[in-house]
């Protein structure tokens, strides 16, 4: 059985977490796989798609 109400992250701890939140923020790049997935591909569709 688990222990509920209690998780441990170590990056958290270290304040890893954090950093890369205020990195994505102020920059605009995402620090995730999914999410760099996901700007890519809106540039993709948009230059694709865009009317000039």
């Amino acid at each position: 059985m688990g222990k509920f109400g209690f998780s441990f992250s170590w990056k958290r701890a270290l304040g890893i977490t954090s950093a890369k939140q205020k990195f994505a923020r102020s920059t605009g790049i995402p620090t995730s796989k999914s999410g760099v997935e996901q700007k890519l591909g809106k540039l993709i569709l948009k230059a694709l798609f865009s009317k000039k």
